[in-house]
C-alpha cells in the first residue's frame, strides 16, 4: 500500500473505543495521519504489517490504539500475569516516550496495567515490581527485555507470562538490527507465540529487516507512506515542511559560529549533534559557560541512570539546547524542536536523514542545518542522491565572535576540562577515520593544526596520527600543562598522590621503537623475519619432517578403524608398531647413531 491518505478518526472503516477517541480529543489529535490511517485498520483486522514512513510521521499512534483496541476484544480477559503486548524499541529514550503515549490512553482502562523494562535500573528492582504488580503490556528494549526472560532463578517466569501474546511490535526496527540487537532479538522471538499480530515500524528499509519480516510475520502487509506529491522514483525522505541548510566553515571557526548561531536562537529549542561522546561531554561544558540564561542539557550512549531524568527535562523545556550524540538521533520526539544542528556530519548518511527528523514532526515546521568544511562540500549532492535529502546554502551566520580563548582558559582553570579536551580532539579524528563516506571524508585531507585551533587544544595530544609530524600552523601553550590542577579538590589530591608514587618509582629503561614506523609495520617485518627463519629450519629438516608426518596421518587413519570397529586392538598395535621404516628415518638413524625409544 502506498500513499495513505490522512482523515478524521471518524473516517476510519474500523470503529474505535469511545475512550480512545475521547483522549485522542482531548491530546488535540484531531486528525490521522498517513501511516495512522494506513496501519490502524489492518492491525485491527488481524493482519501483520510491515510499515515504512519517514520519521515524525506519527507511528507511535498507529500502534499503541491497535494495541489497546485489540486488548479489549479479547474474549477471555487478561489476568494480572499475562503479557497481551508487548513494543520492543532500541533506545530507553524511546521506550519511555512510548510509554508516556500508552499511558495516557490506558488511563482510562484501570484493567491494564503496563510495565517499561529499560537499562539504567537493578534488573531485580523490574523482577519485583513485574512479580508485585504484573503487567499486560511490556515496553521494553531488547537487552534488558532478554535478561528478564532468564530470570526464572529470581522467581519470574516471564516465558509463561508471554504465551498469552496478542500483539508484537518492533519499532524503530531497522536501528534494532543496526545497534546489534539481531541475536537478542532472535533469542526473544523464540519465547513468543507463533499466533499473534506482529507489526514492524521503521523510517528505512534494509536488507537485515525483509529478513526479519520474513522470519517474524506471516504474509504481511507492506505499508510505505510517501509525502504528497512527491514521486514515486524520487522519494523524499525527509518531511516536506523541514528547511535543510548547510554551512560551509574552516576548522578553526566552526565552533564560533555555532556559538555565534545559538546565541541568536537563544529563545528556541535546539538540538546540537556531535559525532562522539567526547564531544558531546568537551563542547556541552563550553556551550554551557558561553551561552548565558539558556539552559544547556548533554546527553550520550555512556550516560547511564542520568540519561531518563536529562530527557524527561529537556522535552518539558520551552526553550533550550541539547548536546548529543546519535543516541538522540531516531524516534524520539521531543515538542517544538525549532532547529536540528548537525556540528559534525554522522557517520552514515541514513543518521543525517533521522537527525533532521527530530523536527519538523507530525505536520510543524522546522528547521535543520550541518556544518561542513571546505573539503567536504561535495558531501551536499551525495545527500541529494543517495538519501534524497536537498540542502540550500544558509545566509553567512553573523556578529561571529572569536571564543576560542575563553575555552582555553576554562581548560587553564579546571584540568578536568583540559582532559576532555584532549580525549574530544582524539575522538573526532577516530570517528571521522571511520567515516562511511570515505571518498568525501578523508583523514588524509584533515589539517591537524587547524583542527586543533577548532578545539581550544592547549597542546597536541600524543597519537600515532602525529607522531614524528611537525606542525608549523599550531602554537601550544607556553604553560606546563602538567601544573594545571583540577578543581575538584579529592580529585587533585588523587593526582597528587599518583605523581609522588610514579616519582618514588625507580625508571625502566626506555625501549627503543623505529621513528616515523607505525606499529602495524614493525609487526608485519618481525612476521616476516619469523617466516623466513620457519622456512629456513623446514628446508634444513624437510626429509626429516615430511616423513614424521605421513606416519603420523597413518597413525591417525588407523586409530580411526579402531574407534569405528573396523579393527581391532591387537590389529592397530602390531601395525603402529611393526611398519616399515622409512628411508629417510634409516639414513637419520646412521648419521645420529643409534636410534633411541621417544615417548609421545
Amino acid at each position: 500500500m502506498d500513499n495513505a491518505t490522512e482523515g478524521t478518526w471518524d473516517s476510519l472503516p474500523v470503529k474505535l473505543n469511545d475512550s480512545i477517541l475521547q483522549t485522542l480529543e482531548e491530546l488535540t489529535f484531531t486528525h490521522m495521519t498517513p501511516v495512522q490511517s494506513a496501519c490502524i485498520p489492518l492491525f485491527m483486522r488481524n493482519k501483520d504489517v510491515a510499515a515504512e514512513a519517514v520519521t515524525g510521521s506519527g507511528k507511535t499512534l498507529a500502534f499503541v490504539i491497535p494495541i489497546i483496541e485489540l486488548l479489549l476484544k479479547r474474549e477471555e480477559k487478561l489476568k494480572k500475569m499475562q503479557v497481551g503486548a508487548l513494543v520492543i524499541t532500541p533506545t530507553r529514550e524511546l521506550a519511555l516516550q512510548i510509554s508516556e503515549v500508552m499511558e495516557q490512553f490506558i488511563q482510562k482502562f484501570p484493567q491494564f496495567k503496563q510495565i517499561l523494562l529499560i537499562g539504567g535500573s537493578n534488573p531485580i528492582e523490574d523482577v519485583e515490581k513485574f512479580k508485585e504488580q504484573g503487567a499486560n503490556i511490556v515496553i521494553a528494549t531488547p537487552g534488558r527485555l532478554e535478561d528478564m526472560f532468564r530470570r526464572k532463578s529470581d522467581g519470574l517466569d516471564l516465558a509463561g507470562s508471554v504465551k498469552s501474546l496478542e500483539v508484537l511490535v518492533l519499532d524503530e526496527a531497522d536501528r534494532l538490527l543496526d545497534m546489534g540487537f539481531e541475536a537478542s532479538l532472535n533469542t526473544i522471538l523464540d519465547y513468543l507465540p507463533k499466533q499473534r499480530r506482529t507489526g514492524l515500524f521503521s523510517a528505512t528499509q534494509t536488507q537485515e529487516l525483509e529478513k526479519l519480516v520474513r522470519a517474524g510475520l506471516r504474509n504481511p502487509v507492506r505499508i510505505t507512506v510517501k509525502e504528497k506529491g512527491v514521486a514515486a522514483s524520487a522519494v523524499q525522505k525527509t518531511p516536506s515542511r523541514l528547511s535543510n541548510y548547510y554551512t560551509i566553515c574552516k576548522s578553526e571557526d566552526k565552533f564560533n559560529n555555532l556559538v555565534a548561531f545559538l546565541r541568536q536562537h537563544k529563545h528556541e529549542k535546539n538540538l546540537v549533534f556531535f559525532s562522539t561522546c567526547a564531544c558531546v561531554e568537551y563542547y556541552g561544558r563550553a556551550l554551557e559557560t558561553l551561552i548565558k540564561k539558556v539552559t544547556v542539557h548533554c546527553i550520550h550512549g555512556k550516560m547511564k541512570n542520568k540519561r531518563n531524568k536529562i530527557f524527561a527535562d529537556f522535552r518539558a523545556l520551552k526553550s533550550g539546547i541539547l548536546v548529543c550524540t546519535d543516541v538522540m538521533a531516531r524516534g524520539i520526539d521531543i515538542p517544538d524542536v525549532n532547529w536540528v544542528l548537525q556540528y559534525d556530519p554522522p557517520s552514515s548518511a541514513s543518521a543525517f536523514v533521522h537527525r533532521c527528523g527530530r523536527t519538523a514532526r507530525i505536520g510543524n515546521q522546522g528547521n535543520a542545518l550541518v556544518f561542513l568544511l571546505p573539503m567536504e562540500e561535495s558531501y551536499v549532492t551525495f545527500l541529494s542522491i543517495n538519501q534524497k535529502c536537498p540542502l540550500q546554502p544558509m545566509p553567512p551566520i553573523g556578529d561571529v565572535v572569536d571564543v576560542l580563548p575563553k575555552v582555553q582558559a576554562m581548560s587553564l582553570a579546571d584540568r578536568a576540562m583540559f582532559d576532555r579536551s584532549m580525549r574530544a580532539f582524539v575522538s573526532c579524528v577516530q570517528a571521522y577515520a571511520k567515516h562511511e563516506c570515505s571518498l568525501i571524508f578523508r583523514v588524509k585531507d584533515l589539517n591537524y593544526a587547524t583542527l586543533a585551533r577548532g578545539f581550544a587544544l592547549l597542546r597536541l595530544p600524543k597519537m600515532p596520527e602525529l607522531r614524528g609530524k611537525y606542525f608549523p600552523g599550531f602554537t601550544q601553550t607556553t604553560i606546563d600543562t602538567e601544573t594545571i590542577r583540577y578543581k575538584d579538590k579529592n580529585r587533585e589530591k588523587q593526582r597528587q598522590k599518583m605523581l609522588a608514587e610514579l616519582k618514588d618509582k625507580p625508571r625502566l629503561p626506555r625501549r627503543t621503537f623505529i621513528k616515523n614506523k607505525s606499529w602495524s609495520k614493525q609487526k608485519s617485518r618481525k612476521d616476516r623475519r619469523r617466516k623466513n627463519a620457519a622456512k629456513r629450519k623446514h628446508n634444513e629438516d624437510s626429509d626429516i619432517e615430511d616423513v614424521d608426518m605421513a606416519e603420523l596421518l597413518n597413525d591417525t587413519r588407523l586409530l580411526k578403524k579402531l574407534k569405528k570397529g573396523k579393527i581391532s586392538e591387537e590389529d592397530f598395535e602390531n601395525r603402529v608398531t611393526s611398519g616399515p621404516k622409512s628411508k629417510h628415518k634409516t639414513e637419520a638413524a646412521s648419521r645420529d647413531g643409534p636410534e633411541e625409544e621417544e615417548e609421545v
